[in-house]
This record gives C-alpha cells, structure tokens and sequence, in this order.
C-alpha cells in the first residue's frame, strides 16, 4: 500500500514501507551536521517538524547537537505551556478484559489476579478519596468486556463520578482511557461531557501488533488503529495518542506515533492533544525482560525531546510509571501533564496499604500528591488544577489555535494560579502551603496584562474566603 496521510485507512497513514524508509534515512544521516543543523533552524520556527526530519535528530550522535535538541526542547514547551503541569490521576474501574494482550497482566489468561469491578457506590467512595487529596481531574480506565464493561457501565461511573460533591472537593474534567469503539459509543461519551478520549497503539508495527495480541477484539489493527478518526466523526475533538515504548524498536515507533499526528490534522485539522510516552514495566505475570526492544533512559529523555519539537502544540504526559528520578529528567524536555498519588488498581485509593494483587503495572513514583506539589514548586513549575478549556469549550481546533499563537496562556497561567491556591487551602501540609504562596505571589508579576494581575489578586482572596472554581 501506498503511504498517505489523508487516507482513512491504517496501513496508508501508518505506512510500513515509508517508516522504514525514513528509519533508513534518519540512520544514514544521523552524523550529517549540516542536514541536522537546517532541520534545527526550521524547528526554531515552533511550526513543527514531519516524521523524516525529527527522525533523523532522534538518531544524531553528535553531543553538542543532541545539547541543541535538548535545549529546544525545553524552550518550546515554556512557548507554548509556561512553566505550569497539569496533575492528573487514573482510576480504574474494572480489570475484566476478553483481550490476550502479552504486555498486560489483565489479559483474559491470567488466572492469579482477582477480577474485580467497581459498583457504583465504590466508585463514589474512590472519587472521595481522590477529592481528599486534592485532585480535579480524573483519566477513567477500564478492561475491555463488552458483558462486564460495556459502554453504559462507563457512562453511568461518569455521571457518578461528576455527581460527587464532598467538602470543597469536586473532579472538574473526566478524561477516558477506554478500548476503541464504535462512532456512536464515541458520540456518547461526547454527550456525557468527557474531557480528551486517550488510546494508546501499543505498537504501531502491524505484524508485532497482531502478535501481541493473540486473542480478543484488539487484535484488528485497523479497527484499533483508526478509532481517533471514529472518535472525531463522534465530536470528540480532543484526543490523546500513545506507543507503550519497549514493545518494538523505537525509532518505528516514534515515526509512526509522529505519522498519526500528522493525518489526524491533515485530515481533521485538530493533531492529539495529548501525546504520552509510557515503557513498559514489570506487572503481575509482566516481566520487561521478555520484551527485547527496552530503552535506556537516555534514549527516553531524547525521545520526550523530539516528540516536543516535532509537535509543539501537543500536551504531552509522563505518568507513575517512571521514577522520580526519570520524571525530573523528562519533566523539562516537554512534557506538560503528570500524574501524582497515583494507584493502578482496581478500588486502590480507598485501601490505606497500596494494594498489589489488581495493579496494571508497578508504580515507581509513590509520592503524594502533596509531595508531588511540592516537588514541582521547588523545581521551578507551577502546579495547575486547572480544567477551564474543556468547560469554556476551548477544545478541538479553537484550542489549538491559541495554543499555536501562544494566546493560550493568558488564560492557563492565572487559572493554574487559582487552582493552586484551592489545593494549598484544602489540601496541602504546612511546608507546601508556604511554599505555594510565595510561587503565587511570585507568579502573579508575570501576568503580561495589570488588569489580569488585579483580577487574579482579588479572586485569590476571595478563595480564601471560601468561594472556589474561578476561571478565565
């Protein structure tokens, strides 16, 4: 077949010949300085790069280039997000799964993991928890079971979950991260008033696709591989894609993931508005081990890096999965969204003991979310609650249209300021609320507009008097 962006069909718009043709050019030019230097100066132009030409950095070898890169990279992302990072966390609702995916311990084999589902009222008792630590916004996670999961389930736990009002605690914006499905399931959730809906590939090699997953309707390449095209014809403008780096080489799979950016706006005219970068990690019967394609963490920083010059205007989200270590690496070369306090387990937050037997993955960042908030703060980031574009309709192209002009921060930066101000008074220790108020204050002198500057002081104080969720 032949390669095409604008075509609706998976093995045109992620064309196995053309990856593996620009993962031919981009080794054959990984040490040409004068190509990588022109590809440099096109990218200071904050318009993006195609899939061959950031390819070819994420191949260089030259160390003063690979600085350059890195270098970029960071002040892209001040362009276009500032210095804030939206938290997140992820709650499961169900491991029943039908799939036999080798990567994932739900898969319908394993027999030592419990099965467990949430009833309605155990979601509400982990939306609680959630909210009692500060959280605002949620990415819904479930097995795919069409008998125990099926699309009314999940509609009914949203409408739930956005029901829960509890002290000053509410969960503003649920994001979902739910199997491929059909246009009018997709239209649903649109109804039900989610945030981004997120699908990660896995893998974006066809054959390694198919032998990955065995069993199970996530087999289809195609059905899985075109469901952001069902998900947009459904109205959900905002959609979040993902490779799970370490099941293939990832130069195939950076190029394909940067190929589905690219037909996702040349065809809907809206890229992904987020881009995650999870590896695969060790799990109930998961050993990373078994996978002969892992990656260093050097290589997973530079990838993090090429990902924000080559999509600038995409959010871009480091979870749990990785290290503190590795999250304070990657945070400054990109990305944009994390999560904190995060338990990847079915009924999790409600246990005082993180539980083990249902998790999806091992978690290797078990901070708070307090000392996550405090850690960022103490790195020079603000910490933002904010959920203000999905519920003032800044989605889809009207999104990325400020965000490409850079508009886009005169509404996130005193919105992240005012979120952080609610969690420092609901939420947050003693050491984090001090800290928090001198960010604030600090902050507050960066708003471009005196107008905004006084708008923000006088709702800040009215928070402190008990009024909450102001947004630009």
């Amino acid at each position: 077949m032949k390669y095409d962006r604008n075509s609706l069909k998976a093995e045109e718009f992620i064309n196995d010949e053309e990856i593996n043709d620009t993962v031919r050019y981009a080794n054959e030019h990984k040490d040409d300085l004068e190509l990588i230097d022109k590809i440099l100066e096109k990218a200071k132009k904050r318009k993006g790069l195609d899939h061959r030409d950031a390819s070819v950095l994420l191949a260089c070898t030259d160390a003063s280039r690979i600085r350059k890169i890195y270098d970029l990279a960071e002040q892209i992302k001040k362009d276009f997000y500032g210095n804030r990072i939206v938290l997140f966390a992820p709650l499961y609702l169900s491991n029943y799964c039908v799939n036999g995916c080798l990567y994932c311990p739900y898969h319908i084999k394993n027999k030592n993991i419990p099965r467990k589902k949430l009833t309605q009222e155990e979601v509400a008792k982990e939306v609680i928890a959630l909210q009692d630590m500060g959280h605002k916004r949620l990415a819904i996670e479930a097995g795919e079971d069409p008998v125990n999961n099926p699309i009314e389930y999940i509609l009914e736990c949203i409408d739930t979950i956005y029901s829960i009002r509890h002290k000053n605690g509410a969960i503003r914006r649920v994001n979902v991260n739910i199997a491929a499905t059909t246009v009018d399931d997709y239209r649903k959730l649109k109804d039900a008033g989610i945030g981004t809906y997120i699908l990660f590939q896995e893998t974006y090699n066809k054959t390694e696709y198919e032998r990955l997953h065995p069993t199970g309707p996530k087999h289809d390449y195609a059905w899985h591989t075109e469901a952001m095209d069902r998900a947009m014809d459904g109205g959900i403008d905002d959609v979040g894609i993902g490779v799970l780096f370490g099941l293939d080489n990832y130069s195939y799979e950076f190029a394909g993931l940067l190929m589905h950016a690219e037909h996702l706006e040349a065809v809907h005219g809206v890229g992904p508005h987020t881009i995650s970068v999870p590896r695969v990690k060790r799990a109930d019967d998961i050993d990373p081990d078994d996978f002969d394609n892992s990656l260093d963490d050097e290589m997973f920083c530079r990838i993090a890096a090429c990902i924000r010059i080559a999509v600038p205007y995409t959010g871009m989200i480091i979870s749990t999965r990785e290290t503190p270590e590795v999250r304070e690496k990657i945070i400054r070369l990109g990305v944009s969204q994390i999560s904190g306090g995060s338990r990847t387990s079915v009924g999790g937050y409600c246990e005082e003991e993180r539980p083990h037997d249902t998790e999806q993955f091992d978690v290797s960042d078990n901070r708070t979310l307090d000392e996550v908030v405090n850690w960022l703060m103490r790195a020079g980031y603000i910490p933002s609650f904010c959920t203000a574009c999905y519920r003032e309709g800044r989605t889809g192209d009207r999104f990325m249209e400020l965000c490409k002009s850079g508009q886009i921060q005169n509404c996130c930066h005193p919105n992240a300021l005012m979120t952080l101000k609610e969690f420092l008074l609901d939420y947050a220790s003693e050491d984090t609320v001090r800290l928090g108020d001198e960010v604030i204050e600090r902050e507050i002198g960066n708003i471009p507009s005196s107008k905004v500057q006084d708008i923000v002081r006088d709702r800040l104080t009215r928070i402190v008097e008990g009024d909450r969720d102001f947004r630009f």
